[in-house]
């Protein structure tokens, strides 16, 4: 690819959410390299990662999260990197037990809340937390998109293991 390219990927489930070409959102990756920063890099190479070569996430640097939620000494912020520590990519987790992981059993609403807040879903893979009857909860980029993702996690770990 040439220096200033631009490099477009639609992901799976891009086909049928949208109805004409004009409502459709490409991601678009742009190449050189004083474009942008380190941690932009970073994001773009694990979202890549994720979504199309997900045995290379192992090995990819998890980017700067610079969030002041993120910082912070709160629950909201426990939960966030409890999370993003303790459930891997193919697994789910229900709001309960992340409350007890987290600190706090008592605390599934508030583990809802923090889902809420989560600043970068995906990346703290917010999808994965589910209810403990197992149906899959509410999620920020609507329920099609947290099935999306938890089916395709599945499906990628499975092929990974196999």
């Amino acid at each position: 690819m040439e220096r200033n390219e631009v490099e477009t990927f639609h992901p799976p489930w891009h086909q049928g959410l949208f109805q004409n070409r004009a409502e459709s959102a490409a991601w678009e990756v742009c190449e050189g390299a004083e474009e942008m920063t380190e941690p932009l890099k970073q994001c773009t190479a694990w979202l890549h990662a994720y979504f199309c070569q997900p045995a290379r996430m192992a090995s990819l640097p998890l980017p700067a999260f610079h969030h002041p939620l993120l910082q912070r000494d709160s629950f909201t912020g426990q939960v966030l990197w409890t999370l993003l520590r303790a459930v891997k990519f193919g697994e789910a987790v229900s709001y309960k037990r992340l409350a007890e992981l987290a600190g706090n059993s008592r605390a599934a609403r508030a583990v809802g809340g923090a889902m809420r807040s989560n600043p970068i879903p995906i990346i703290i893979p917010c999808h994965r937390v589910i209810c403990s009857s197992g149906r899959s909860g509410h999620y920020g980029g609507g329920n099609l998109m947290k099935e999306w993702l938890l089916s395709h996690e599945k499906l990628q770990k499975e092929k990974l293991s196999s």
